[in-house]
């Protein structure tokens, strides 16, 4: 099995990439800077089953992209935009869905050309975000949230990014597609631990994402995608869903 990474240098992104490595995957990782990628992973990058590509999806010519999926199975994306100035505001607004979508396209054109029912569906994991409401599963929110949400939305371009990048998968994608399926990962609050721990997955938010928020480990969160990507049982439970993930004794504590 070969995976695409999307968002390989960040920081829950180089987690994913382990997993998958540990796990015997193969992976394709597009990246700006090969070196920093490089570094993150240590000794845990197997240049055997890793590929780093020095270029972004975005400035992938079509075919080369399509030439990079034609072996891959599923992708994985963890893209964000930067905690600064520029990297909220300035350009690509819209890096996370416009990656998601090439990606896609090119994933749906390589096999749009192939035999019918001839291989499993192409599994695209999205990171996203629990401020991201699931109109399908997810309560109404009290007004104070509603608000703070609209504020959100309306000042901050990649809170924007990553609602759109949601509604690409379930508007566009959809469910009735046979040669792809797709999962919107929605951790709570990110922390940084370095090896995984218990972690809980609910179908919607057990906490207020802004007034009782809970902590997810990045670990954990890399962890949950890597089942997903690998682990049929894990797919089927939650593919065309938005799971919101937990470390365990935060999901406890709001029970």
């Amino acid at each position: 099995m070969k995976v695409m990474v999307l968002g390989a240098t960040g920081a829950t992104g180089r987690h994913v990439v382990k997993e998958l490595l540990g796990r015997n995957m193969e992976v394709i990782t597009p990246v700006r800077s090969a070196d920093r990628l490089m570094e993150a992973l240590h000794e845990s990058a197997d240049g055997s089953r890793l590929l780093i590509l020095e270029e972004t999806v975005l400035d992938m010519a079509p075919s080369r992209l399509e030439s990079m999926l034609a072996d891959c199975s599923a992708v994985v994306s963890c893209l964000g935009h930067n905690l600064s100035f520029k990297g909220m505001y300035g350009r690509p607004r819209q890096l996370v869905t416009d990656s998601l979508r090439a990606v896609c396209e090119a994933a749906l054109q390589v096999r749009s050309v192939r035999p019918e029912g001839s291989e499993s569906p192409f599994r695209v994991v999205l990171m996203n975000t629990t401020g991201n409401r699931n109109p399908f599963e997810d309560g109404r929110r009290g007004p104070g949230e509603a608000l703070v949400t609209g504020l959100v939305r309306l000042l901050l371009p990649p809170h924007r990014d990553n609602e759109a990048a949601a509604a690409y998968l379930s508007e566009e994608i959809g469910s009735g597609r046979s040669s792809m399926e797709w999962v919107a990962v929605r951790p709570d609050s990110l922390i940084d631990e370095e090896e995984a721990g218990d972690y809980a997955v609910a179908a919607s938010p057990c906490r207020s994402p802004i007034f009782d928020a809970g902590k997810t480990s990045r670990t954990n969160v890399a962890r949950f995608m890597a089942e997903l990507v690998t682990n049929d049982i894990v797919w089927e439970e939650w593919k065309g869903r938005m799971p919101v993930v937990y470390n365990s004794d935060y999901l406890e504590a709001a029970s």
